[in-house]
């Protein structure tokens, strides 16, 4: 947050809260109606601001990463956002991608919806779904390994 001198962040869902502010004398932290408080280091305001970056949340569970990692070929595609992952336009829609099926760079994985907002998520590069890491509905963590594709 100094680093891009990001004063104030603030992510709700689902009853949780997560409100971080930093100050020339102390941080603030609340989660889930729990608040903590650490010092943090002195901003510097001479600095021109720049655009506010996705905070990075620490992965639920590593087992999501194993896959990737037992297979040095594959690759994981990671979730650019925090928010609710969907597999399909629709709740009637077919999915986009099933496991199996062959991929094209460019293709429509999926959609990341955050803040009100449906972002899809296309495929970095071409190849085959070997897994589906998520969950349709499941809330999704920036960083978070959404698919395993065999290149």
């Amino acid at each position: 947050m100094e680093k891009h001198e990001i004063t104030e962040f603030e992510w709700e869902r689902q009853g949780e809260r997560f409100k971080f502010k930093t100050s020339q004398s102390s941080s603030e932290i609340s989660l889930a109606g729990l608040t903590a408080s650490a010092m943090a280091h002195p901003s510097h305001l001479s600095a021109p601001r720049a655009a506010p970056q996705p905070a990075t949340l620490p992965q639920k569970s590593e087992e999501k990463t194993k896959p990737a990692d037992a297979h040095p070929n594959r690759k994981q595609v990671l979730s650019p956002f925090v928010g609710t992952f969907y597999r399909a336009a629709s709740p009637e829609a077919e999915p986009y991608v099933r496991e199996g099926q062959g991929i094209k760079r460019g293709e429509v994985l999926c959609i990341v919806e955050a803040m009100k907002l449906m972002n899809e998520i296309e495929a970095e590069f071409p190849g085959k779904i070997v897994s589906v890491l998520a969950e349709n509905g499941q809330a999704v963590e920036f960083g978070e390994p959404l698919f395993i594709v065999e290149p």
